[in-house]
């Protein structure tokens, strides 16, 4: 542990990232890329918990001639889909895992039960939480920050196609300024586009620190639980 600077953590991953370069679906070498680091991690010692988006599969704005609340829904089945995926490539490399939902599917999965969550965590197993807080119109961005919170998780990871926070987008503009660190008010007030608004605004209410890196290279999970200089921090 001593090479560690987190006992805990909440890797937030969205559905895009595992679709690696086929931009839809799952795959598997991008899956076993990540989940090859997050093995590491875990044997460091570092109880792993992790919350999944479901863009590769479905957005519910993409339904938007579709009832919202419906649309929703089908985004949260998304999530569980990734959450499958995650914990089959995990156990694959022996990483003992549970999936939670906040939608019952007891066939597939648990559903999310706070106490038998930091059980699972003290016991060096990973718990993959999906399909978002279980509620229409608040995004897997507030259920990360919602899980972070209930299972006590020292720092949200949050990685991302872009290695840091930026005044703009960097691809769109090449003057944007790079944060090294910078404060939840900032980005509100700025209108960043780091998390939504609502998870945010939460991280903020919680003072919970938000670490921003590239997911593009895995290592950057081992980095970051070991307290190097990479992303943003926000805090």
């Amino acid at each position: 542990m001593s090479e560690t600077k987190y006992k805990r953590v909440l890797l937030k991953l969205s559905g895009e990232v595992l679709a690696g370069p086929q931009k839809v679906g799952v795959d598997a070498k991008t899956v076993g890329g990540i989940c090859d680091k997050i093995k590491e991690v875990v044997d460091l010692g570092v109880q792993v918990a992790i919350v999944v988006g479901g863009g590769n599969f479905w957005r519910g704005r993409n339904g938007h001639q579709m009832e919202r609340t419906t649309a929703d829904y089908m985004g949260m089945l998304a999530t569980a889909m990734n959450g499958l995926a995650l914990q089959d490539a995990l156990e694959a490399r022996g990483v003992y895992t549970r999936v939670q939902t906040a939608i019952e599917m007891r066939e597939i999965a648990e559903p999310f039960i706070q106490r038998k969550a930091e059980k699972h965590l003290n016991r060096g197993r990973v718990v993959i939480f999906a399909c978002g807080t279980g509620h229409p119109y608040f995004t897997t961005d507030t259920a990360a920050v919602l899980r972070a919170t209930e299972i006590k998780a020292e720092i949200i990871l949050l990685g991302k196609s872009v290695d840091a926070v930026y005044s703009a987008d960097p691809e769109i503009d090449k003057n944007a300024e790079r944060y090294d660190k910078i404060s939840y008010m900032d980005v509100l007030n700025k209108d960043l586009k780091v998390m939504d608004s609502t998870a945010t605004a939460m991280c903020r209410d919680n003072n919970i620190p938000l670490l921003v890196f590239g997911i593009s290279d895995p290592e950057n999970i081992v980095r970051a639980v070991k307290g190097e200089k990479i992303g943003t921090i926000v805090s």
